[in-house]
């Protein structure tokens, strides 16, 4: 089986959820936190005990900077790193992680609304 082939079962999925956790620092509550779910969801998943991952799968990849393709059927592990591109989104992403739990929370919650205007800012 290549790299690139679909991954075997919930297993592989949650490997990949752990590693992609860890690397970007997160805890289970903070990742369970930016996607929505309980700590416990996080932790079965990461097991392969629950299957249920998938309506979530979006959201997963959102919070780990992944696309769901990499999620699901893993991937270059280190192409995740450079998914912030400009200067920008890099100094987004470092506050970002520099923030509590909470204050992610807040953060992602104002760019959900500043995303949704329709008008061009500034």
């Amino acid at each position: 089986m290549s790299a690139m082939e679909p991954a075997a079962g919930p297993k592989d999925l949650g490997s990949r959820l752990r590693q992609l956790r860890q690397m970007r620092r997160l805890t289970q509550d903070e990742l369970a936190i930016a996607v929505g779910v309980s700590r416990s969801a996080v932790a079965q998943w990461e097991s392969g005990r629950s299957g249920q991952a998938t309506p979530h799968l979006r959201r997963l990849a959102d919070a780990l900077g992944v696309q769901v393709d990499d999620l699901m059927r893993g991937g270059d592990q280190h192409a995740t790193e450079t998914v912030a591109q400009a200067g920008d989104e890099r100094a987004l992403l470092r506050l970002y992680r520099a923030c509590s739990p909470a204050d992610r929370q807040l953060l992602l919650l104002m760019a959900r609304r500043i995303a949704s205007i329709d008008e061009p800012l500034g």
